[in-house]
């Protein structure tokens, strides 16, 4: 029987975008976590791969995230025209293959760009041991830079956060929350100063037969052809200690919840 792993990856940074189903010339949206395309093909990157590689075993990986601080959306609204002062040109061909100029002449397109702030991610990723492995070492010392969905967002140090013979889901179970002392503060200022002893996190997880459909397995990253197909999910939460001390005369659980009145 093969052996198997589980990489730990702390996906972090100031800024950081991960694509999905509604890209756009104009607008680029973010998924509110990483996707699985984006997560294989950063460890490609850092395998040195090439983008017209066959994915091979590593579209066979399994993955899951754990979204310890969501962050905030950010709108990037800019301008985009020609430095000749000519008219910007369409997405349509012509017979040869050439862009045309749009039927109306238009020098300024705007656009609008969508990242995630200040988010913190734990990204689960598991398979064969050999393999998981060599990704653990091409993570280290990455053979092309590496970036979280966009060449403008890297990572922060650290991007590894080790390996482990445990199952994805007790890996992601079993790990410390990954909220800075700044994202730690900012979410007691939330709870009005209160500070819960745990908290729950969201994860999804990879599971053939999850009720949740999400279009990022990647298939190849090779231009112009079908990069994309469907995975099953799961969703559930996990809860962490948060490293307070619950405040001096506040009985265990009666931290307010929103939805207790619900029956939930």
């Amino acid at each position: 029987m093969t052996s198997t792993a589980t990489l730990l990856l702390r996906l972090a940074a100031p800024l950081q975008s991960w694509g999905d189903h509604r890209a756009a010339l104009d607008t680029r949206h973010t998924a509110p976590q990483p996707t699985k395309s984006g997560v294989i093909g950063l460890l490609a990157a850092a395998l040195g791969r090439d983008r017209d590689e066959p994915l091979g075993p590593l579209a066979e990986l399994t993955m899951g995230v754990r979204s310890d601080v969501p962050g905030t959306l950010l709108r990037d609204y800019h301008t985009v025209s020609d430095y000749r002062g000519v008219p910007l040109l369409s997405a349509n061909l012509n017979a040869k293959g050439r862009q045309k100029p749009t039927s109306k002449p238009r020098y300024i397109q705007p656009t609008e760009r969508f990242y995630l702030q200040d988010a913190a991610f734990l990204v689960g990723v598991h398979g064969p041991a050999d393999l998981v492995d060599d990704l653990a070492t091409a993570a280290r010392k990455p053979a092309c830079l590496l970036s979280l969905g966009r060449r403008s967002c890297p990572p922060t140090f650290p991007l590894v956060l080790g390996l482990t013979s445990v199952s994805l889901g007790d890996a992601l179970a079993e790990h410390d929350w990954l909220a800075s002392p700044h994202a730690r503060g900012v979410w007691q200022k939330r709870n009005r100063g209160a500070a819960p002893a745990t908290i729950d996190v969201p994860a999804t997880i990879d599971d053939p037969e999850g009720d949740t459909v999400l279009g990022d397995q990647p298939l190849s990253y090779t231009f112009g052809t079908g990069r994309h197909t469907t995975r099953h999910v799961t969703h559930q939460l996990i809860t962490l200690s948060t490293g307070f001390t619950p405040t001096p005369g506040t009985p265990a659980g009666a931290e307010h919840d929103p939805l207790a009145l619900l029956g939930w």
